[in-house]
């Protein structure tokens, strides 16, 4: 079992509704809950009226879940009604039922709201970093950054991503040995031109010299 850093001032919390808690005593399918607490997060951080999901924003990768395991967790969500369905031509959202997310759904099918949002998925700032500097995810992938952000402080991507970009060694196996040897002899956060010289040669040489070969 990889250790939970614990949470930081900079995140914002997911109100869960007091009627949830009862719930959990009946979700027996993990996928059912995952999705079910997915919806609550996202759907609280939309802006405007409409308060509803397509099924493309329950992906893999924010999940830890198969296309039929989210498919199986809707259906249940579905069938124990603390989700909703509404239908509009070819489009398809899903809601809470909860009275914003009832007054969505009707109107949505009833072509009284449309569906403005964004639904770009939500990716964690390590999945950005990694598309931004090395390039596009892969399921394989996913999995290493997930167990990344439970090993390492989230304040340390960022850093250890622009040193592999300044020595032109973008791939994931560098930005994880520097975080490791972050994690194993600590973290310097002085900065100043002897620093600066002597991190040069901690990055390139020793222990990541193999990345440059």
């Amino acid at each position: 079992m990889n250790h939970f850093n614990g949470f930081t001032s900079s995140e914002t919390f997911t109100q869960i509704p007091d009627s949830f808690l009862h719930l959990l005593n009946e979700i027996d399918d993990i996928a059912e809950l995952k999705v079910t607490l997915y919806a609550m997060y996202r759907i609280e951080r939309l802006e405007g009226n409409f308060r509803g999901l397509p099924e493309a924003e329950f992906d893999s990768a924010s999940l830890g879940l198969n296309q039929k395991e989210i498919r199986r967790g809707l259906k249940k969500a579905l069938e124990r009604q603390t989700m909703l369905m509404s239908k509009k031509e070819a489009q398809v959202f899903y809601f809470l039922n909860s009275p914003r997310g009832r007054l969505s759904a009707e109107a949505f099918a009833k072509g009284q709201i449309e569906a403005t949002q964004s639904y770009a998925p939500q990716k964690s700032n390590l999945f950005k970093l990694y598309e931004e500097n090395i390039g596009a995810l892969t399921p394989l992938i996913a999995d290493m950054l997930r167990d990344a952000e439970k090993q390492y402080p989230s304040v340390w991507f960022e850093e250890a991503f622009e040193i592999a970009v300044s020595r032109n060694v973008r791939n994931w196996k560098y930005v994880q040995a520097i975080l490791n040897r972050w994690k194993e002899h600590g973290k310097d956060e002085r900065r100043d031109a002897k620093d600066s010289i002597q991190d040069a040669k901690r990055y390139t040489e020793g222990e990541f010299s193999e990345f440059f070969k």
